[in-house]
């Protein structure tokens, strides 16, 4: 499968991204088919060397079936070549591991007022058990075809 995605170059601290069409099997920095743009992410977003895009070859590639990352969908959003991606919805991105858990603490209370919320809810598992009962003879029928089964075996041995 062909994706649009970044390579990385740059020395330590200060990256700067090739945005290649590759192979998914094939590693981030490694072997790809074709250079697109670049990106340097330590410039403003005002500048226009931030971002260099071929936009052609991008569309062509695109036509092909290439499926860019989050990450370049947005850099091709910003620059008009596709649509922007939707946002994610990940409130509990920024907090570190340790308040997440410490909010779901807080949140036991919440399952509380959950449960109050369960009884109307409780109609509907009702309907479900009044549907039950149609197939409940069937079962019945089957346990008594097996029994019949049995005794054929004791004969046998």
């Amino acid at each position: 499968m062909l994706k649009l995605r970044l390579s990385m170059g740059g020395t330590k601290k200060r990256p700067v991204y090739k945005i290649v069409v590759a192979d998914s099997r094939f590693p981030r920095d490694g072997r790809f088919i074709e250079k697109l743009g670049f990106f340097n992410p330590l410039l403003p977003k005002e500048k226009k060397e931030r971002v260099g895009l071929q936009s052609e070859r991008i569309k062509y590639w695109l036509s092909q079936g290439a499926k860019p990352t989050m990450r370049v969908a947005r850099i091709l959003g910003e620059n008009q070549l596709m649509e922007m991606p939707a946002k994610g919805n990940n409130p509990l991105k920024a907090v570190p591991k340790k308040d997440r858990k410490k909010e779901a603490k807080d949140d036991a209370p919440k399952d509380g007022e959950k449960k109050a919320e369960a009884p109307k809810e409780a109609p509907k598992q009702e309907e479900k058990k009044a549907e039950a009962p149609k197939e409940a003879p069937k079962q019945e029928e089957k346990k008594a075809e097996a029994p019949k089964e049995a005794p054929k075996q004791e004969e046998k041995k």
